[in-house]
């Protein structure tokens, strides 16, 4: 069985991760003198009730961070979740609805909505992707190409978009790639790095059955590193011809090797990549350049 990278859920983790960048959003939004306009625009007692609508289609993901970031401008606010991460959104189409003290309703207004603008529009592009490859064995995964502070809560939007998650940092796998080749005096070739780190993996880790991949760029490596049987051999800028010698090549030697197609990928280029028979494609474009999906926040009352 293919050994697997850890998979983001909604969890106290990902809770914190947000909770850390929450303070840092209040600060950047109240400042030290807090909103000026709503205290002097809106009664100290005044109530009300928000609609968060979706102004575009798409998928919605970072609900479950709602109550949280509410509360974080006034604990009375109260956010009734209307849909659920993972699902499709249309415009005009409410999401949840917020009711309590208006001016905190109008001081978490941009920071709700930049979470879930941003996390919505991470799900939605995986979604096209995974679509554009339906009826294929290729799985789409996201890299480490993430906003600082934001990985987790980026990989959970990819995984609600229906996309599956690489390694999350460096301590979850062993990646090898060609930096890692020609470090210092010594050079691996890949089969020996392969057999050097699971021998350090098996001495050292906590985890020793952690993924080992490896980089490979040429056909010819692809065969001198499938007898060091690593879990997953990465194929670096391969044409979808070369990707279908590479699954030939790996089929006749060892098969239980799974191949994942990098570089170049994009949504027109994807199909033809998964119909070479890779059972995985990295997409970096997933995290580092979705365009937020747009939400606003309608007064009902």
């Amino acid at each position: 069985m293919v050994k697997q990278f850890h998979q983001v859920v909604w969890d106290g983790r990902l809770r914190r991760d947000w909770e850390a960048i929450l303070r840092l959003a209040v600060v950047e939004d109240l400042g030290t003198a807090g909103d000026w306009t709503s205290n002097a625009l809106a009664p100290e007692n005044a109530v009300g009730r928000a609609n968060v609508m979706a102004r575009r289609p798409g998928v919605v993901a970072g609900l479950p961070a709602a109550e949280q970031t509410l509360a974080a401008f006034d604990p009375r606010l109260k956010w009734v979740p209307q849909t659920e991460d993972g699902s499709p959104v249309s415009p005009g189409q409410c999401v949840g609805v917020i009711e309590g003290p208006a001016r905190g309703m109008l001081a978490a207004e941009r920071v709700l909505l930049n979470l879930l603008g941003r996390l919505s529009g991470i799900a939605t592009l995986t979604r096209r992707y995974v679509e554009a490859i339906a009826g294929t064995k290729a799985r789409v995964y996201d890299t480490r190409k993430t906003t600082p502070g934001w990985r987790r809560l980026e990989k959970y939007a990819v995984r609600c978009g229906g996309g599956l998650n690489h390694r999350g940092g460096l301590d979850e796998a062993v990646l090898i790639k060609d930096n890692h080749l020609a470090l210092g005096e010594r050079r691996f070739t890949p089969a020996e790095a392969v057999a050097r780190a699971r021998q350090f993996v098996q001495k050292n880790a906590a985890d020793t059955a952690m993924p080992i991949e490896v980089e490979v760029d040429s056909l010819e490596q692809l065969d001198a590193v499938l007898t060091a049987r690593p879990d997953i051999v990465l194929l670096d800028n391969m044409t979808p011809s070369q990707l279908r010698a590479a699954v030939a090549r790996r089929d006749a030697a060892n098969p239980a090797v799974e191949l994942e197609a990098s570089g170049g990928v994009n949504l027109d280029t994807i199909r033809a990549i998964a119909e070479s028979g890779v059972e995985r494609i990295s997409v970096g474009a997933l995290t580092h350049s979705a365009v937020a999906l747009d939400f606003g926040l309608d007064w009902v009352g």
